[in-house]
């Protein structure tokens, strides 16, 4: 059974559901997680995962990412401050902590926040109070905060680099998000997922499929980008096909399609032309043509072993029904050169 929640948590693999399982688990204990995790694998999703299913579900969840502040804005962006603390400050504000009281407080990239706020985030965690910038006045809250990040805590504590003290009290429970290449049959059902997703957004009435060659190569990508490098991967791939069956993948979007045509020649400086080419260069083809003819070849083989039954001879080559029929549309005319339909 395929498991989802909020937004792209999507996935049925053995080291997802073990994940869910866990976080749902700690989700109710009223005490600090911390979430450790690769770029992209959805640390924000299980945050909110986390505070829907707590007993503080109906109360404020507030986020911060503390890398996007400076050390100089980061306290009073977290415990607010008074009116003429700083230039500028024209009025008192409240800062995160207040807001979140009763509820849920994500610091995102928290191995960001600077000593000092550290400081004060140990006192809040310790006492439940603080003091806003320019005041001396306790202010008492009850939040539950949650951490997340990619950098390695134990380690920076190791340095010096973040409170020891503050790394024990936040990690209550400490949750490690699966890589997308530990996940395997979760790439298609999230690239599906994608697929219609974006091709409902262009106004598309059919549902895209994927080629062979197509799920071949997202099946076997190292996905360093995680679920969000798989996102843009796809809807990358939708919006670029003219066709329901998606047969371009394209990684790097940064990759230029103009190459030399003629180059250098390192001994002597000549230009290599065609004419120069060793002559099994000269006969290779393309990866493009030889998956087509690979393709056509299998539907050709798979449709005369079913005897032209579709549903069967799509079983044969692994594919959904829908999928070998988006082939069959796909090289329609090539197949009615072999055999009419």
């Amino acid at each position: 059974m395929v498991q989802r929640s909020q937004g792209e948590a999507l996935g049925q693999s053995e080291v997802f559901l073990d994940f869910q399982e866990r976080l749902s688990r700690v989700a109710p204990v009223d005490r600090p997680v911390l979430l450790i995790g690769e770029r992209g694998t959805g640390k924000e999703l299980a945050v909110n995962r986390l505070h829907f299913l707590s007993k503080r579900w109906e109360k404020p969840f507030i986020t911060l990412n503390c890398a996007t502040l400076s050390p100089a804005l980061i306290e009073s962006e977290l415990f607010g401050h008074e009116k003429g603390a700083f230039t500028g400050a024209e009025n008192r504000r409240p800062g995160r902590f207040e807001i979140a009281d009763g509820g849920t407080l994500f610091l995102d990239e928290i191995g960001s926040v600077p000593m000092e706020a550290q400081e004060k985030i140990l006192r809040v965690v310790e006492y439940g109070s603080f003091e806003r910038v320019g005041s001396s006045t306790p202010v008492d809250v009850d939040v539950r905060i949650i951490g997340a990040t990619n950098m390695d805590l134990s380690a920076m504590a190791d340095r010096e680099d973040f409170k020891r003290d503050l790394l024990d009290r936040l990690s209550f429970e400490v949750l490690f998000l699966p890589p997308l290449r530990y996940r395997g049959e979760d790439v298609m059902i999230l690239a599906n997922h994608f697929a219609e997703r974006i091709a409902y957004e262009l106004g598309r009435e059919e549902l895209p499929v994927f080629s062979i060659n197509a799920l071949k190569v997202l099946e076997a990508h190292s996905w360093k980008g995680n679920v969000r490098e798989l996102k843009n991967v796809v809807e990358r791939a939708v919006y670029r096909s003219d066709d329901q069956v998606i047969d371009e993948i394209v990684f790097d979007p940064f990759s230029s399609p103009y190459s030399p045509l003629l180059q250098e020649s390192e001994n002597d400086g000549r230009k290599l032309v065609e004419s120069d080419k060793p002559e099994n260069e000269k006969k290779f083809i393309s990866l493009k043509t030889a998956v087509k003819s690979l393709e056509i070849e299998l539907i050709q083989k798979a449709l005369t072993l079913a005897r032209h039954n579709q549903k069967k001879a799509a079983s044969y080559t692994g594919l959904t029904y829908d999928q070998f029929r988006g082939l069959i549309r796909k090289y329609r005319k090539e197949l009615e050169d072999i055999n009419s339909f």
